[in-house]
């Protein structure tokens, strides 16, 4: 072996040595990473304009989860090695192989950017690699590159990073140092052969030439050389490539001369190599040894494989090189990864299948044809649907829900717009960045959910949702390895995206406890449409018996103290007092405020109504509110309303008390409630005359004796009455009706009597939940009645339901239904016991969840003592618990960082008491060199710990004597 070759093979094992990446990763986000973060922003805007609580929820969690991702990269980033390995030789116009290894301790991925450049140093290729690597793993990809032209193709490493499970972050890595391949040029087709001129040889065994007749020495490995040749001796002794070299006694030899070439090729020198090249392939392909001869240099005979890597290397060097075309710029598609884009149709189509109850027929068609076909493609190869296909669909999908909803800014039209372009944008999906766009927009819709509803179910269906969009944006962090199970089934994937969310819930919770929640909107944007309630501000015959058919929750009631007995729960709601014949609408109507007279006498209730979203500004009181919560009123006809409509659950606090109203009236207001249409119902106007000579109450009496003894039955499925004299048919033909019915026709009678009256619509009852203690007011239970004036009395409630159906007072709707009379409910059925225990953990729900307000956060910080948002004692506790929150999640993902191992952990806290980590790939055998040449009177206890690690990592036998022996030996290595 040559002194060359000497020095050469201990540069080669010096370099080979692992080394600790010396400086400190930076950490910063990907741009998945920043788009995921602009999201969250996006969403928590939301949130606080709509009062969102459980929006709120879903937003830190998301917001922890993007916290969580960052910890334990830059710890995994310091256990990564890359090296980028250049072939032994590339040909002009094909294809130069690279290799990238990674080396790592722990599992994760890895992202490297290789930008390749020529003789000029102009970039001509980029390739971005996406790698995953497993615990203790070696992995190699070949990384080809466009061999454009003859001379010398470097390839740069750039921004090299280790990846988090979800791609939100990257921690930078240690850039391997630019490699170069010499590119040969292409050999010429069709080439003459090579002229006879040889070079003599002295053959008297003083002079040698490579060969295989005797052994000459070690030099370092070149790739392509033949496994046979490696001294693997040397490597299992040095852990570094050798290979063995050959000579033979040199003979005759055929020489391949530059001048030679220029005679055949007419002298350019682009030609002259390529036939140069030719007649090295075609004399090495023989196996004949051969000499080259160049202006620049020559090359000594032989043969083999060595001599033709050599020979086409002296041809590649040869300037000048020639000019190289850079590629055109076009738009370069990139592989669709088919197994990520099937988890993330799959993500998909769970989080928009709650929107299948709300929005059109067809819309919900159309979305679903769209995901299957995106399925589809990912199985057959099914072209995407082009552009203008997809904007056209949207263009018209558009101008139909504008047509179904009439406004495309609603709730409703505006969730079922945003489904159908996450549909299309799936059928056009192609890439690692489609595939993340349709990630976040999939986490958007999970938190539209919530303008629905935020209930436990939704909620439960929002975080499974987040897991399944989450597993899917870890597929296209770096394409999935079809021989690790782990990283192929759905399962494990949705497992580690669900402990992350796990981890994130306690910084989570913290902000949604701590964080500040305003009380008004940052702008007003129609939640959407149509009234949850019922209670609209009109009424007309038909309208109450069709939401008596509707169990929906209106609002529960919580009392402090007794509940008022079942006569006295009368909620008041819109007052009617505008009729044109066919239908009682609200008045709104100037001047003085009417008189409210408290009785002293009579009981005070203090309630908290949980409002559920109606849409409506209305809140349902008893009688006369004496206490009403801030931004609500009390109007000129006794009913209190929100200054912004209830658009989401809402708690407010309410004190009544029974009072006399309105003795002193505006008189305008008494006049207009005694107009009736005219020519409307003549009969039942007549009727109403006939008693103006009886006193007030006598009136009312005998209307409501009319009713009692007319033969009148309630029912919740009257004949339809006629555009015309409704008052008429009902009283004198049909009899069958609902509160409605009895109301306006109770109130017509009163005007015609000559006593100003109008209906009250609300609500009348109320479930008491034993579990709870609270009323529940189901939709089922609206209500309309009567209110007739009298003079000195002013506003008297009269209920003319009460006189047909004195059950619907006593005992609630569906007694009322079948037994009228009836003076009590029947007993609860075990199914509706059941109903009422789920109720009241709703109610729990929503008193700790979805009420969670700014006023109770403020309650709440008074309570312990940490004052109002943003004081001294707010601002020194909150880093504090933050800090808190995130010790769980820091505890975890150090555990996770240690060997599963015991013999390997045992080896990791050796790195831990000397303070000197162990470089990725590095033997425990090389650590321990590594360590004793640092501690050099270490040097026997860690050779100890090393072969009591070896005998408990593979000898046969006792391990857990094995352990105890290699815990001993760690303790007598020093810190």
């Amino acid at each position: 072996m040559t002194t060359n070759q000497t020095q050469n093979a201990k540069r080669l094992s010096s370099a080979s040595l692992p080394t600790v990446q010396s400086s400190t990763p930076a950490l910063r986000p990907t741009r998945f990473g920043l788009a995921y973060l602009l999201l969250v922003v996006l969403t928590l805007v939301g949130c606080i304009n709509y009062g969102l609580s459980l929006g709120y929820g879903l937003t830190f969690l998301l917001g922890g989860v993007w916290v969580m991702a960052s910890t334990g990269v830059a710890r995994a980033a310091r256990q990564v090695r890359l090296n980028l390995t250049a072939p032994a030789g590339a040909t002009a116009g094909q294809e130069a192989l690279f290799t990238l290894s990674v080396t790592s301790t722990v599992a994760g991925a890895v992202t490297v950017v290789l930008k390749s450049s020529g003789g000029d140093t102009r970039t001509l290729d980029t390739r971005t690699v996406t790698l995953r690597v497993g615990a203790g793993e070696v992995r190699t990809l070949g990384v080809p590159f466009p061999a454009r032209g003859r001379g010398p193709l470097t390839v740069t490493p750039l921004r090299p990073a280790a990846l988090d499970f979800l791609g939100l972050w990257g921690a930078s890595l240690e850039a391997p140092a630019p490699v170069t391949v010499n590119v040969a040029p292409a050999p010429e087709v069709g080439a003459p052969p090579a002229l006879s001129r040889t070079v003599p040889g002295l053959g008297d065994g003083q002079t040698r030439t490579r060969g295989d007749e005797e052994f000459a020495g070690l030099r370092p490995y070149i790739p392509g050389d033949s496994p046979r040749q490696i001294s693997w001796r040397h490597v299992a002794r040095t852990g570094n490539l050798l290979t063995r070299e050959t000579d033979a006694p040199q003979g005759r030899v055929r020489l391949l001369d530059w001048a030679d070439a220029g005679v055949v090729s007419g002298g350019e020198t682009e030609a002259r190599l390529s036939r140069l090249a030719a007649w090295v392939t075609e004399l090495s392909g023989a196996g004949q040894p051969f000499a080259l001869k160049l202006p620049s240099g020559a090359l000594e005979a032989g043969s083999g494989e060595g001599q033709r890597l050599l020979a086409l290397k002296l041809l590649a060097r040869v300037a000048p090189f020639p000019a190289v075309t850079l590629p055109a710029k076009v738009k370069m598609l990139g592989a669709t990864d088919a197994d990520a884009l099937r988890v993330t149709l799959l993500a998909l189509a769970f989080t928009l299948a709650p929107a299948v109850l709300r929005q059109p027929l067809w819309d919900s068609a159309l979305v679903a044809g769209l995901l299957t076909y995106g399925a589809i493609r990912t199985r057959l190869k099914l072209p995407a649907l082009p552009t203008w296909a997809l904007g056209l669909t949207a263009g018209l999908a558009a101008v139909a829900l504008n047509a179904s909803y009439g406004t495309l800014l609603g709730r409703d039209a505006g969730t079922a717009l945003l489904a159908l372009l996450v549909a299309l944008k799936t059928a056009e999906s192609q890439d690692r960045r489609d595939g993340h766009l349709l990630v976040l927009l999939g986490l958007f819709f999970a938190s539209t959910h919530f303008f629905h509803s935020q209930g436990p179910l939704t909620a439960l269906h929002a975080v499974l949702s987040v897991a399944l969009l989450l597993a899917a944006a870890s597929r296209w962090t770096a394409p999935a390895r079809q021989d690790r199970e782990e990283e192929v089934a759905l399962p494990s994937t949705l497992v580690r995206s669900g402990t992350l969310l796990a981890l994130a819930a306690p910084l989570a919770l913290t902000l949604f406890v701590l964080f500040p929640r305003p009380e008004s909107p940052l702008w007003q944007l129609p939640i959407q449409g149509g009234t949850t309630t019922g209670l609209s501000s009109e009424i007309r015959a038909g309208e109450y018996s069709n939401l008596a058919q509707n169990r929906a929750v209106a609002f529960r009631a919580d009392f402090t103290g007794a509940l008022p007995a079942p006569d006295q729960r009368y909620w008041r709601g819109p007052v009617y007092e505008a009729y044109d014949g066919q239908s009682w609408k609200q008045l709104r109507l100037g001047g003085g405020s009417p008189s409210i007279e408290s009785l002293a006498s009579a009981p005070a209730w203090k309630y908290t109504l949980t409002l559920e979203a109606s849409g409506n500004p209305w809140l349902l009181t008893l009688d006369t509110p004496t206490q009403l919560p801030q931004g609500t009123l009390l109007t000129t006809a006794f009913q209190a309303v929100s200054l912004r409509p209830v658009t989401a659950r809402r708690r407010v606090t309410v004190e009544s008390r029974p009072a006399r109203l309105g003795v002193s009236e505006n008189p305008e207001r008494l006049q207009y409630d005694l107009y009736l249409p005219p020519g409307q119902s003549p009969r039942a106007a007549a009727l109403g005359r006939e008693w103006q000579k009886l006193p007030p109450q006598g009136r009312i009496d005998t209307a409501l004796d009319y009713l009692r003894g007319g033969g009148f039955t309630y029912t919740l499925s009257p004949p339809l009455l006629p555009e015309q004299d409704r008052v008429d048919s009902f009283l004198f033909g049909t009899k069958q009706g609902f509160c409605e019915h009895y109301a306006q026709s109770f109130v017509f009678l009163m005007r015609a009597a000559g006593l100003p009256a109008r209906i009250v619509g609300g609500y009348l009852g109320g479930e008491q939940n034993p579990d709870g203690g609270y009323l529940i007011v189901r939709q089922q239970d609206a209500h309309a009645w009567a209110e007739v004036w009298i003079q000195g009395q002013g506003w008297q409630r009269v209920d003319p339901t009460a006189v047909v159906a004195p059950a619907r007072v006593s005992a609630g709707l569906s007694t009322a239904l079948t037994q009228p009379l009836a003076s009590a409910a029947a007993a609860p059925t075990s199914l509706s016991r059941l109903g009422l225990r789920l109720d009241a953990l709703q109610s729990r729900w929503n008193d700790l969840i979805v009420g969670y307000d700014g006023g109770q956060q403020q309650a709440l910080l008074l309570r312990v003592g940490l004052g109002s948002v943003g004081s001294v004692p707010y601002l020194a506790v909150l880093p504090l618990l933050l800090g808190l929150a995130l010790l769980p999640a820091l505890w975890w993902l150090r555990r996770q960082a240690l060997p599963r191992d015991p013999a390997a952990r045992a080896l990791h806290r050796l790195t831990v008491r000397l303070g000197l980590p162990r470089a990725p790939g590095e033997t425990p055998s090389a650590y321990a060199a590594r360590a004793a040449a640092a501690r050099p009177h270490q040097a026997p206890a860690l050779d100890e710990v090393v072969n009591a690690y070896q005998v408990a990592r593979y000898a046969p036998g006792d391990s857990a004597e094995a352990l105890k022996a290699l815990t001993a030996a760690l303790r007598k290595v020093k810190r």
